[in-house]
C-alpha cells in the first residue's frame, strides 16, 4: 500500500466497541414502540448504519415513527448508553505512533458529531485528531459519503491518493470509495470479512496491531 499522510477514521467498531450502548438504547427504543427484542446479539446489525435507517430496514418502521424511535434512543444514549463502551486494546498507542510520524487524523462518523466528541473525551484520544465529522442530530449528514466529503474537506487541498478510510463497515468502504478514497476494512469490528470484501475494501486486516504495521509501512 502507498503510504498515506491523511487517515480518516470511523468510531464504532473501528476505535470503540459500543455494543452495550447501541444494542441496549435500541432495545430501549423498540420497548417504546411497543416490540419486545431481548436479544443484543440480534441487534449487532445496527452498530454502523444511520439509526434511522436500522429502524426502518429491520423493523419496518415509517419515516415518522423511526423519528420518534431515535428520539427515545438518544434519551437514554445521551446519559447511559454512551459510556456502554469500550476502546479497543492498541488503539490509544496506534494514535500516537501515527501522530508521531505526522500522520493527520480525523474522524467521519455517521454518529452525531456531539456524542463523537465526547466518547473520544471519554476515552482520552480526543486530542489525536485534526478534526471530527459526524451527522448533525436532526438526521442530517448521516449518509457515509456526505460525512466522508465533510471529512476530507477539512484537510483542505490534498490529492485523494494520500487519504485512506478505516471502517468495519460496508457503509465505510462503499462511502469512501464514493469518494475516491480507498479503504482499510478492520474484522474485529462488527461487519467481518465477506461484507467487507463484498463491499469491495482495499485492504482487510483482522487486528489492531496488523492495522497500524499497515498505516505506518511496518
Amino acid at each position: 500500500m502507498k503510504v498515506k499522510k491523511y487517515i480518516l477514521f470511523d468510531l464504532d467498531g473501528t476505535l470503540t466497541d459500543p455494543k452495550e450502548g447501541i444494542t441496549k438504547c435500541f432495545q430501549y427504543a423498540l420497548a417504546h414502540c411497543g416490540i419486545d427484542e431481548p436479544d443484543l446479539d440480534k441487534l449487532e446489525v445496527v452498530i454502523g448504519p444511520p439509526l434511522r435507517d436500522s429502524f426502518v430496514e429491520f423493523y419496518g418502521f415509517t419515516k415518522e415513527k423511526a423519528h420518534e424511535a431515535e428520539a427515545k434512543y438518544r434519551e437514554r444514549f445521551q446519559t447511559i448508553g454512551m459510556y456502554e463502551n469500550f476502546i479497543y486494546k492498541g488503539i490509544a498507542s496506534m494514535l500516537q505512533k501515527l501522530r508521531d510520524e505526522g500522520k493527520m487524523l480525523a474522524i467521519a462518523s455517521s454518529k452525531p458529531t456531539i456524542f463523537v466528541e465526547k466518547i473520544l473525551e471519554h476515552f482520552e484520544i480526543k486530542e489525536y485528531f485534526h478534526h471530527i465529522i459526524g451527522s448533525n442530530l436532526d438526521g442530517t449528514r448521516s449518509d457515509k459519503a456526505e460525512v466522508v466529503d465533510v471529512s476530507i474537506s477539512g484537510f483542505g487541498q490534498v490529492d485523494k491518493s494520500d487519504i485512506i478510510m478505516v471502517g468495519d463497515r460496508k457503509f465505510d468502504v462503499i462511502g469512501a470509495h464514493e469518494r475516491g478514497i480507498e479503504v482499510i476494512g478492520v474484522t474485529y469490528g462488527y461487519g467481518g470479512e465477506e461484507e467487507l470484501e463484498g463491499a469491495g475494501a482495499d485492504y482487510i486486516v483482522k487486528t489492531v496491531l496488523e492495522l497500524e504495521k499497515l498505516l505506518l509501512n511496518k
